[in-house]
């Protein structure tokens, strides 16, 4: 394990944690909070978006598939929900624009995972909070 990502390592477990005990009130507005928010305590966000750049200062992006109207369709995600962070890697749901985007949920799930190793991040973005179903 290469302790050049240890921070970037602890604030994803951060991030995987928070979201598998999301839904308490909401104070701070940074990405290393104890907590996920709510939106005036009536909705419980469930996802701390993510980008991550790498060693190049380039934003990590992601290709997948979708089938539209039959046709596969491959687009990319730079968004990302982390859902486990193990040694260098961590594995992470593609997230896309919401195609009726609302202040809550601006992104959904694509059904599809990476995982991405760790020693190729030397920066992550943390997102507004969100709920992605």
């Amino acid at each position: 394990m290469n302790d050049n990502n240890t921070g970037i390592r602890n604030l994803l477990k951060l991030i995987e944690s928070l979201q598998k005990n999301a839904c308490d009130d909401c104070l701070d507005n940074t990405c290393s909070r104890p907590f996920l928010g709510t939106n005036n305590n009536i909705l419980c966000f469930n996802t701390r978006p993510v980008t991550f750049y790498g060693c190049d200062n380039n934003l990590i992006t992601i290709s997948y598939t979708t089938i539209v109207e039959g046709v596969p369709t491959t687009q990319n995600s730079t968004v990302f929900r982390v859902e486990k962070v193990r040694g260098d890697c961590c594995v992470v749901s593609l997230l896309a624009d919401n195609p009726t985007p609302t202040d809550t949920s601006p992104y959904i799930s694509t059904g599809q995972t990476a995982t991405i190793n760790l020693n190729c991040i030397c920066a992550v973005k943390c997102l507004n909070d969100s709920i992605v179903n």
